[in-house]
């Protein structure tokens, strides 16, 4: 026999999560990541000499391809262009669209893929503080790089500060290289789609989108291949981190929620009254007196006890009136106490002389 269990509903999967609370947390995060980038821009000598630092180190290692990308792309503006649209606006669109995609589509994911991107986000901000690092754009002493968003700044909305709209390059950290996190979310937006997408379109939107941003963030001029390296590490260190900080949470939240529910239990049992049980206790073998113990009384035992004395009321009126109900014409009281009645009395005379 098959057995087959309907799926539960998507909404079902979220639990606690509900979009009002999601939004301002990603507002937060892009935010901090904002603000980070304004308020840490370090010294830019420094800023500089790392990025030469760099340089110097791919090129030892003849890992360089940045220069013969950016020169690709200055030669030719039919690959200029779009690549400075694609840096300039392309995280700003699919970042927020995949996690919409996996909140409504994939919600059993969700969670551990937000979690994942805002701590790399985190980490990333990190690195922008700990080493402040001019792009290849901004080296000094002929390296040979020619900004691309400068060049081809009619074609867009951009000015000569990086990826800012024109007037806002004030509003913009340029020496915030390392790691590259253009390259770090679209790394996350592509595991998405390959790992949660099933037409196969998707897949292949997953490979090509994380690929095209390395080429772009490096032909742009605005990243080193070790910026692109370190925005993949970034992105590693993040999924290490995303399930042991959920377990953490979930410790915290049901810690702080047992403590409001034993605190709300404590509120309802409160003593509200105070009422007189009659117990009756064994004296002896044949008398037996009432004992009176002070019993809690809640909502609920008032309500039980009401509810047994309502039930024992007509069982009380009927021994009540069992005895003259009972009589019959010639009994005790017409003519004397009977044989029965005699017997029990000497048995009751003998029970005390005992």
């Amino acid at each position: 026999m098959t057995i087959t269990a309907a799926a539960p509903r998507a909404s079902a999967y979220r639990g606690r999560l509900r979009w009002w609370t999601e939004l301002p947390l990603i507002a937060v995060m892009y935010a901090l990541y904002s603000g980070a980038r304004l308020l840490v821009r370090g010294d830019v000598d420094d800023a500089v000499g790392h990025g030469a630092k760099i340089l110097h180190f791919e090129q030892v290692l003849h890992l360089d391809p940045e220069r013969w990308f950016n020169t690709l792309f200055t030669d030719h503006a039919f690959l200029g262009v779009p690549a400075d649209f694609a840096y300039a606006s392309l995280h700003y669109i699919v970042t927020p669209s995949i996690l919409v995609w996996l909140w409504r589509r994939r919600p059993t994911h969700y969670r551990v893929a937000r979690t994942w991107l805002l701590i790399s986000t985190l980490i990333g901000l990190i690195g922008f503080t700990l080493l402040p690092t001019a792009p290849p754009r901004l080296l000094t002493g002929g390296h040979g790089f020619i900004d691309t968003m400068a060049q081809y700044g009619d074609w867009g909305w951009w000015g000569t500060d990086a990826s800012a709209p024109r007037g806002m390059g004030h509003l913009t950290n340029e020496y915030a290289a390392m790691p590259s996190l253009h390259v770090g979310w679209s790394l996350w937006c592509g595991i998405q789609l390959w790992r949660y997408g099933r037409n196969p379109l998707l897949r292949v939107l997953g490979v090509l989108y994380p690929v095209t941003t390395a080429i772009v963030v490096m032909g742009t001029a605005n990243h080193y291949l070790m910026d692109v390296a370190a925005g993949v590490a970034v992105m590693g260190v993040g999924y290490v981190l995303a399930r042991p900080s959920l377990r953490v949470v979930d410790v915290l939240q049901a810690r702080a929620r047992g403590a409001r529910g034993a605190s709300a239990a404590a509120g309802e049992g409160t003593l509200t009254g105070a009422r007189v049980a009659p117990v009756l206790v064994p004296a002896g073998e044949s008398a037996r007196r009432t004992v009176t113990l002070p019993v809690q009384v809640t909502r609920d035992t008032k309500d039980a006890g009401n509810s047994r004395d309502a039930g024992d009321a007509p069982a009380a009126k009927e021994r009540a009136q069992g005895p003259a109900a009972g009589r019959e014409p010639g009994g005790d009281d017409e003519d004397g106490p009977g044989p029965d009645a005699a017997a029990r009395g000497e048995h009751a005379g003998r029970g005390r002389m005992s």
